[in-house]
């Protein structure tokens, strides 16, 4: 059961844009026939991506004050 609330309207279609675009860009097709690992790769680079987005974002925060 998830209990986690979208905090951002349209997040959760985001979310599933950038799965589905990084899996195309690795050339991993997604889907129940696909190993754990490349799905697992795809949420890594999902981490990595976002992680390097809320840096540009709170560097321009800190940079605007």
């Amino acid at each position: 059961m998830n209990n986690n609330k979208l905090v951002v309207p349209g997040s959760k279609q985001a979310i599933e844009n950038l799965k589905y675009e990084i899996a195309n860009e690795l050339g991993i097709k997604l889907g129940a026939d696909t190993s754990s690992r490349l799905n697992g790769t795809v949420g890594g680079m999902m981490t990595k991506k976002l992680v390097e987005v809320g840096k540009q974002y709170y560097n321009n925060v800190k940079n605007y004050k």
